[in-house]
């Protein structure tokens, strides 16, 4: 894999998430917010994979660290960047765009890996039934194609494509996946890693929630 220097890998992580613009030394801290309850069954907290999962699936061994800070039970915006892109591209910098309105229950963890210059992150959120997070998936599949159509879209979105369940858009070497399943909506995002790891994520996210 080739290695990135950190201006890069930054660079490149802006486009996936908010959050990947604060990558920092230091040690990380609990998630914020309340532990989440469960709903219907689907517990946010427990349905994400562990560091140890993370570092099998990634294969970056104990290179895999969560970034301080980047554990949390809230939809993080960058309002700054949010306002600075067209509003149908604001999901990419605003998780309350991304995720919409009812959310009920969220839990979000970034990892990195700095000697190959990747990033991972995984992320699900639970609304009250699963008419409502399919509605809130719907409406992420709208802004998306609304983003794809303008004239930042191949750089803010790249190649992209929905099926029932399930997104996927990936701007130059990066890429994000979203499911809906259940009372939840699972999404993972990365950069530097191919898209099998991502892929592998979130089915073993998947296979945690109750059938």
């Amino acid at each position: 894999m080739a290695r990135l220097t950190r201006p890069l890998l930054l660079g490149a992580a802006v486009l996936l998430t908010a959050a990947c613009t604060r990558v920092v030394g230091g040690t990380a801290i609990p998630g914020f917010g309340p532990a989440a309850k469960g709903i219907q069954g689907v517990n946010v907290d427990t349905i994400l994979l562990d560091q140890s999962r993370m570092r099998a699936i990634t294969g970056a061994g104990e290179q895999l660290t969560i970034i301080p800070s980047m554990d949390g039970s809230r939809p993080v915006d960058i309002d700054a960047l949010a306002e600075a892109t067209p509003r149908e591209c604001r999901f990419l910098y605003a998780e309350t765009a991304t995720f919409g309105p009812d959310v009920e229950e969220f839990h979000k963890t970034t990892f990195q890996d700095p000697p190959d210059g990747a990033l991972i992150s995984e992320g699900a959120a639970a609304y009250r039934d699963g008419d409502t997070a399919r509605r809130a998936f719907s409406a992420l599949v709208g802004s998306v194609g609304d983003c794809a159509g303008g004239s930042a879209g191949q750089v803010l979105v790249g190649d992209w494509n929905a099926k029932t369940d399930s997104l996927h858009l990936g701007p130059g070497g990066c890429g994000r996946d979203y499911r809906v399943l259940s009372v939840a909506m699972l999404e993972v995002t990365f950069c530097g890693f191919p898209q099998s790891v991502s892929d592998i994520v979130m089915t073993n996210i998947s296979a945690n929630i109750p059938g």
